[in-house]
């Protein structure tokens, strides 16, 4: 029982991880661009619900949809007025900028008086409710299943179904498929590229923002909490960065790896077992699990 709940409390982690790194994937693919905001991005909606909740004093269901449609916005914004006036430029310019953006969102967090530099509970109607499976009468033996665990893991399948209809069968999700494998071919089609570009901008921010407010009621909200970014980025990796299945493939790996090591192993081996895992990957399969080789002639 000890290791199925081990291995489920790492689903759980791994879902957060896979759900950030969508948003390194989604980005990529549509701009070729790596974006090290995600993780403050996260942040950004977490702190977003926890305001509507309470200072709007918006019940639970309503502060998601609000803090994640704000974030769509913001991420779309973001796009228009930083990102596109310098496209085209090296992409290591893009990278620092993405760097700069993330550490410009978490200083004007800690600069919120009594907020920013406080550690906040996200007051979700679930918190710390369990749920046994099996076991005796007594309840020994059972499997002890943390509900919070539980809604990361349902929450992220319904938003990787829902991620998988918008791509498959609506006309903006061909569109960015279009666009990602091809924008100059995309653009002669008559597709809206920038507009597309604005859009998965928006969308990263609000996946990043939906794994914010499922991250918050476990390790509660705080301005530093966008470091998890650094982990969901081994995740994309292993994955294969242009793959959206991948990223979620990645992020369950990483999370069952470091759940696991951190019962099994000598304390520390949890903090590098997911640079450890993109090491062996990158020497195994240097393109992750779904990626693909890209050939070019010279």
């Amino acid at each position: 029982m000890q290791f199925i709940q081990l291995v489920i409390s790492g689903i759980s982690q791994g879902c957060i991880y896979g759900l950030i790194a969508l948003g390194f994937v989604l980005i990529y693919k549509a701009t070729e661009t790596v974006s090290f905001a995600q993780g403050e991005l996260m942040m950004l909606g977490a702190f977003g619900g926890l305001a509507a909740m309470t200072f709007l004093e918006f019940p639970f269901w309503l502060a998601v949809i609000s803090s994640v449609a704000a974030m769509a916005l913001f991420g779309a914004l973001l796009e228009r007025v930083v990102i596109r006036p310098i496209l085209g430029q090296p992409a290591f310019s893009i990278v620092m900028l993405t760097i700069g953006i993330g550490y410009v969102g978490r200083g004007l967090i800690t600069m919120i008086p009594g907020i920013g530099t406080e550690t906040h509970t996200l007051p979700v109607p679930y918190k710390d409710a369990i749920w046994n499976v099996g076991g005796d009468a007594a309840g020994q033996g059972a499997l002890v299943l943390n509900i919070e665990q539980m809604v990361v893991i349902g929450a992220t399948a319904l938003l990787c179904l829902l991620l998988f209809a918008m791509f498959r069968y609506s006309k903006v999700g061909i569109a960015m498929q279009a666009s990602s494998q091809n924008q100059l071919a995309a653009y002669y089609m008559g597709i809206p590229v920038k507009r597309l570009n604005g859009l998965v901008w928006g969308l990263a921010s609000a996946v990043a923002a939906c794994a914010g407010l499922l991250l918050a009621p476990i390790t509660f909200v705080h301005a530093n909490m966008g470091f998890i970014g650094l982990k969901a980025f081994p995740a994309a990796v292993v994955g294969g960065f242009g793959s959206l299945p991948g990223a979620i493939v990645g992020g369950l790996i990483i999370g069952i790896v470091e759940s696991l090591s951190g019962f099994y192993l000598p304390q520390g081996f949890k903090d590098v077992a997911a640079y450890v895992v993109v090491l062996l990957m990158l020497m195994v399969k240097p393109n992750g699990l779904f990626g693909e080789t890209a050939r070019k002639k010279v």
